[in-house]
């Protein structure tokens, strides 16, 4: 397919508010889901013919559910705090890509149906009857949203315009409206295990390639197991990690850090990815569903800890949502935080003088770090406050000399999504990715040129797969991305105490 002709945003020295372009975005959609994709996750296959009146039982029945969701329909002052926190509003301008608007989107049809005076008097506090044409509204603007959760930073109130968004995603989906993207690959999990529908043999031969690679590069037998009963460590990594550059440098850094420590380890074929897309659709069955495959797969092969790859959004859903969707965990050894982040454990493993580093081995390399929005904003790592930034950052420094952060204002808890998350990875998006990208690489390109940074490292297979997409519509080198266990693979040496 085709992509259509759009304009690079020129990149400034600092983010500039844009001027309004209303409607600018107005043009760009996700593709549909099929009829197929839809009846494999229980969704209706096309638009229902009381699409209406099923769509505003749905809001009730989610109004019900999730208390924060009315708490959100209702707090709203339009103070404009959140208006310029966007990363899509920064690029694009379409003021409906400003988080209070594309929240009103659904407050409007809220207090149509669900306030007093909306029923009353609508046009007195601006309620609007749910018609095709504002379906089409929320299928367009709500699919511009990468659930980054910046605004809610920002926010004097607390909203989360991602919970509003994953609403209105639910609802569409629920009258037979759901996206391609995110819904055929929900799909593709529950039917092999995997985001990419890598099966088993494939998976398998694939490993035993990365064994015969990795000893090429290293004279070491570094093992790459899958299928494992009685493995201490159940790996759990976005399936990008398999195959896909950069992404599968990181998995080689997994397996040294997990062979340096002698720590035995698997991978599953039936669980073979840590993503979780009905995260992005906020459908709690579908995330529930993903989840428990883990849980199963955990108890089948006797594993004592489950640890979580690099993967922005995984780690959220199992940091946030793991407890409730498929825990207890009383089956896992108590000594071990409930899910383990990589970074973790790799980051003990310094901190204790257990793997021999080579810092100099990354010298080709200046340094910077993207913090992911869903680690960032969503989770923690560690037993600290802001571990979730402190340990990879303190990883990088462990194995490598020159690291820069970039501005402070566009990482850490403010940090910029790449402008791929929230089911947004998908090439019939391409014009809101690039656009919305502007602030991260504006941020990037201050810090290409003021200390010549080479390589910029994240913890997100999403985060990674975007920027390989749009650094060179920006005139950078697209190999500038990579992971953070990709320089801990370089630094490792094996068999050195």
């Amino acid at each position: 397919m085709a992509t259509a002709a759009f304009d690079t945003p020129k990149l400034k020295s600092y983010p500039v508010i844009p001027l309004v372009q209303a409607g600018a975005m107005s043009h760009l959609k996700p593709f549909v889901a099929s009829r197929p994709i839809q009846k494999a996750l229980g969704f209706p296959e096309e638009l229902v013919e009381d699409w209406q009146a099923k769509a505003i039982e749905k809001m009730g029945e989610l109004l019900g559910k999730y208390r924060s969701l009315q708490v959100y329909m209702d707090a709203c002052v339009h103070c404009g705090a959140c208006s310029d926190k966007c990363h899509y509003f920064l690029g694009t301008a379409d003021p409906k890509n400003m988080p209070v608007a594309r929240q009103d989107l659904m407050r409007k049809v809220y207090r149509r149906y669900f306030t007093f005076a909306g029923k009353n008097f609508p046009k007195l506090v601006g309620a609007v009857d749910l018609t095709r044409d504002v379906l089409d509204e929320w299928y367009t603007y709500f699919h511009q949203c990468s659930e980054c959760r910046r605004c809610s930073v920002f926010c004097p109130y607390g909203i989360d315009t991602a919970e509003v968004t994953m609403a209105a995603r639910e609802i569409m989906a629920s009258i037979g409206m759901g996206q391609k993207y995110t819904n055929e690959i929900i799909g593709k999990v529950h039917r092999i295990g995997n985001n990419l529908g890598i099966p088993e043999p494939a998976l398998a031969n694939t490993l035993e390639g990365l064994e015969e690679d990795t000893k090429d590069e290293t004279g070491v037998d570094v093992k790459f197991p899958l299928n494992v009963k009685g493995a201490e460590v159940l790996l759990i990594t976005p399936s990008a990690d398999f195959f896909s550059e950069p992404h599968v440098e990181s998995l080689i850094g997994y397996a040294k850090v997990f062979h340096a420590a002698g720590i035995s380890w698997t991978l599953s074929s039936k669980a073979s990815e840590a993503a979780n897309f009905g995260l992005f659709i906020g459908n709690y069955e579908q995330m529930r569903k993903i989840s428990m495959r883990v849980r199963e797969v955990a108890l089948e092969l006797g594993v004592k800890r489950i640890v979580i790859g690099e993967c922005g959004h995984a780690w959220r859903v199992a940091y946030s949502y793991w407890n409730t969707l498929m825990g207890p965990f009383d089956f896992l050894d108590q000594r071990y935080p409930v899910p383990q982040h990589i970074c973790e454990v790799t980051d003990d493993l310094i901190q204790r003088g257990a793997l021999s580093l080579d810092k100099e081995a990354n010298d080709d390399r200046i340094i910077t770090f993207h913090d992911s929005c869903n680690v960032a904003r969503a989770s923690r790592m560690g037993n600290m406050p802001g571990g979730q930034f402190i340990i990879p950052r303190r990883i990088i420094t462990s194995v490598a000399n020159h690291f820069h952060d970039m501005a402070p204002q566009t990482i850490l808890e403010s940090t910029f999504c790449c402008g791929g998350g929230g089911g947004v990875l998908t090439d019939d998006m391409l014009e809101v990715r690039v656009k919305g990208a502007l602030p991260r690489m504006e941020a990037l390109k201050n810090v290409v040129d003021e200390y010549n940074v080479n390589f910029m490292a994240a913890i997100c297979a999403i985060c990674k797969a975007q920027f390989t997409k749009v650094l060179p519509y920006y005139g950078f080198d697209m190999s500038m991305v990579g992971g953070v266990h990709q320089l801990v693979s370089k630094a490792i040496r094996l068999g050195d105490k």
